[in-house]
C-alpha cells in the first residue's frame, strides 16, 4: 500500500484557515476599538456612539453571520467550496475600506454587517472544505485548526489595536483578506465537489495532490469518496429528509446543542468587551495588557486541541471544558459580587478576575470553542450536510446576536455578578447535556459514525 504524505493536506488546511484569521479580526475588533470610539481625541466619527449604537456595533456581525449560511451553502454546491471561500474575502475587503473612510456610525454599522456576512460564509463553507480534503486520521486535527486561527486573529487585533491609531488598525486588518486570496487561489478544490459535478479526472488530480500519492495510490479512497457522493446525490437531501431519519435527528440535537452551549457560555461577551471588563475590575494590570494576555492564552490553548483531540476523544475534552468554564464563571461572578457589596477583601483579590478569565478562555479554547464545529463536520451524511450545517451555524449566530444585543441591559438589570453566574449555570447544563447526549466519534470513519447514530453497531 502506497504511503503518501499528509503535508499537502495540512498546507491546504493551514492556508484555508487564513480565512479564520480574518473572522477573528472581526470578532475581536470591538475590544480595542470601543475605547477609541468613546474618546473625542481618537474617534474618526462625528459623534460618540450611544450605548444602544455600541450594542449594535457589537451584535451586527452576528446578524450578518446568521443570514450568510443560507447563501453560502447553496453557492458552495453550485460554484464549489474554493471559489465561494475566495469570494467571501470581498465582504471583508469592502468592510475594512468602509471603516477606513467612515465618519458616521451608520457606515460603521454597514461595515460590521458585511463582516458578519463574511464570517458566516467562512464558517459555513470552510468546515465543508476541511471535511472533504482531510483523510480520516487527520480530520480531528485539521477540523480544530479553525478555532486556533480565529483566536490568532483575535490576538492580532488585541495586540495591535491599543497601541496604534484607529486608521492604522483598519490597514492592518485589510492586509489579511488580500493575503488569503493570493495564497488560497493556488489550492485545489475538494475531490468530493469534482465527483458531485461528474469530473472524475479533476477529482483524481486533487486527491493525488492532497495525499502526495500516484493515481494508483488514491484509487481506493477515490472509490470510497465516489460511492459516498453518488449515494448522497442519488438521495439528494431536503429539509424533510433531515428530520425523517432518526440518526440525522440525533446528530442535529447533538450539533445544535453543542453550538448553543458554545454561545450560552458567554464567550462572545468576553471577546467583544474584554477591555471594558478589565477596566471595570479596577485591577492593577492595564486593561490592554490583561486583554492581550487573555488573547495569548486563547492561542496557546487552541494550539493544544489539534494535538490532543484525536488521542483523548471529543467527549472527555468537552466535559472538562464545560466543568472548567462553570467554575471560572462562578469565581468571576464572586469577584463582582464582592465588589458590588463593597467587601473589604476586594483589594486583595485584583488577580481573581484575570485568573478566572484565563482559566475560562483556556478550557473554552480546548473544548467548546473548536469541537462543536469539528463534530458538525463529521456527524451528517453528505446528502443533508449542507442543510444541517446551515441550520446549526444559524443557531449559533441567532444566540450570538441575542446575547450581544441584550448583554448590556442584562448587566445593568441584575449586576455583573449575576450575568456571569447565569452563564456559569448554563455551562453546568452544558456538562449534563454532553454527558448524557453526545456520542464519541474518535477514530470512527464517517460511515461508522452514521451506523452508530442509526443504532447499527
Amino acid at each position: 500500500m502506497e504511503k503518501g504524505s499528509p503535508s499537502r493536506q495540512f498546507m491546504a488546511g493551514i492556508i484555508v484557515n487564513l480565512a479564520s484569521v480574518m473572522v477573528g479580526t472581526s470578532l475581536g475588533w470591538t475590544s480595542p476599538i470601543g475605547p477609541k470610539l468613546a474618546s473625542k481625541d481618537t474617534t474618526p466619527l462625528d459623534t460618540i456612539p450611544s450605548a444602544s449604537e455600541n450594542s449594535w456595533i457589537a451584535s451586527l456581525v452576528a446578524l450578518g453571520a446568521l443570514i450568510a449560511p443560507f447563501i453560502a451553502g447553496p453557492l458552495a454546491e453550485r460554484i464549489g467550496r474554493k471559489y465561494t471561500l475566495l469570494g467571501s474575502s470581498a465582504f471583508f475587503i469592502v468592510s475594512w475600506v468602509l471603516l477606513l473612510t467612515t465618519e458616521t456610525v451608520i457606515q460603521v454599522l454597514v461595515a460590521r454587517f458585511l463582516q458578519g456576512l463574511g464570517v458566516g460564509f467562512v464558517m459555513t463553507v470552510q468546515t465543508m472544505y476541511i471535511g472533504e480534503i482531510a483523510s480520516s486520521e487527520y480530520r480531528g486535527a485539521l477540523g480544530s485548526l479553525m478555532q486556533l486561527c480565529i483566536v490568532t486573529g483575535i490576538l492580532y487585533v488585541y495586540s495591535i489595536g491599543p497601541y496604534v491609531s484607529y486608521h492604522a488598525l483598519q490597514w492592518a486588518c485589510l492586509v489579511l483578506p488580500i493575503a488569503f486570496d493570493a495564497t488560497f487561489f493556488f489550492m485545489p478544490e475538494t475531490p468530493a465537489y469534482y465527483i458531485s459535478k461528474g469530473d472524475k479526472e479533476k477529482a483524481v488530480e486533487s486527491l493525488c495532490f492532497l495525499r502526495g500519492k500516484t493515481v494508483e495510490g488514491v484509487q481506493e479512497e477515490l472509490h470510497e469518496i465516489s460511492s459516498t457522493v453518488e449515494e448522497s446525490l442519488k438521495n439528494k437531501g431536503t429539509l424533510l429528509d433531515l428530520f425523517r431519519n432518526a440518526g440525522n435527528v440525533k446528530a442535529l440535537i447533538i450539533c445544535a446543542g453543542l453550538i448553543s452551549f458554545q454561545q450560552l457560555s458567554g464567550i462572545n461577551v468576553i471577546l467583544f468587551y474584554s477591555q471594558n471588563i478589565f477596566e471595570s475590575t479596577g485591577s492593577s494590570l492595564s486593561p490592554a495588557v490583561a486583554t492581550i494576555l487573555v488573547g495569548a492564552v486563547q492561542v496557546l490553548a487552541s494550539g493544544a486541541t489539534p494535538l490532543i483531540v484525536d488521542r483523548l476523544g471529543r467527549k472527555p475534552i468537552l466535559l472538562t471544558s464545560a466543568g472548567g468554564m462553570c467554575i471560572s464563571l462562578g469565581t468571576m461572578g464572586l469577584y463582582f459580587f464582592l465588589k458590588h457589596t463593597e467587601s473589604p477583601s476586594i483589594d486583595s483579590l485584583g488577580w481573581l478576575p484575570i485568573m478566572s478569565l484565563i482559566v475560562f478562555v483556556t478550557v473554552y479554547c480546548i473544548g467548546f470553542g473548536p469541537l462543536p464545529w469539528a463534530v458538525l463536520g463529521e456527524m451528517f451524511p453528505a446528502n443533508v450536510k449542507s442543510i444541517a450545517s446551515s441550520i446549526v451555524a444559524s443557531t449559533c449566530w441567532v444566540l450570538g446576536f441575542i446575547i450581544l444585543q441584550f448583554f448590556a441591559d442584562l448587566d445593568k438589570a441584575v449586576g455583573s455578578h449575576w450575568s456571569f453566574w447565569i452563564f456559569g449555570i448554563l455551562c453546568a447544563v452544558a456538562f449534563a447535556f454532553t454527558f448524557t447526549t453526545v456520542m464519541e466519534t474518535k477514530g470512527l470513519s464517517l460511515q461508522e459514525i452514521q451506523d452508530r447514530l442509526n443504532g447499527k453497531v
